[in-house]
């Protein structure tokens, strides 16, 4: 029983042994970045910080679908009482991170 898997243990280490070709595939890929240079490159907070606005606004929109849906079996004044106090809340949004400097895009 012990021979046994000695065999296996010694074939399935021959077997897997990982050519010089291999080491590329195996290596992680990040998104066209050469991962053996410097994991701590500067980055641009502003750019950070308009791309997390974009994306707020972008589920905002998504959260507006459903509105059109609504109208067909709701009130148009209680439609249009819902429809404007969303807008104006992501108008207030947008107001405030022009207010506090978040879209200037250089200093």
């Amino acid at each position: 029983m012990f021979l046994i898997s000695l065999i296996m243990m010694t074939l399935a280490i021959l077997i897997s042994k990982k050519t010089f070709m291999d080491r590329e595939k195996s290596s992680p890929f990040e998104c066209g970045f050469d991962p053996k240079s410097s994991a701590r490159l500067p980055f641009s907070l502003q750019f950070y910080l308009i791309a997390v606005i974009f994306l707020i606004f972008d589920v905002e929109i998504t959260l507006l679908m459903p509105l059109i849906i609504n109208l067909k079996i709701s009130n148009l004044l209680y439609f249009m009482m819902i429809s404007f106090f969303f807008i104006f809340i992501l108008i207030i949004g947008l107001f405030h991170e022009w207010n506090q400097g978040a879209l200037k895009w250089a200093n």
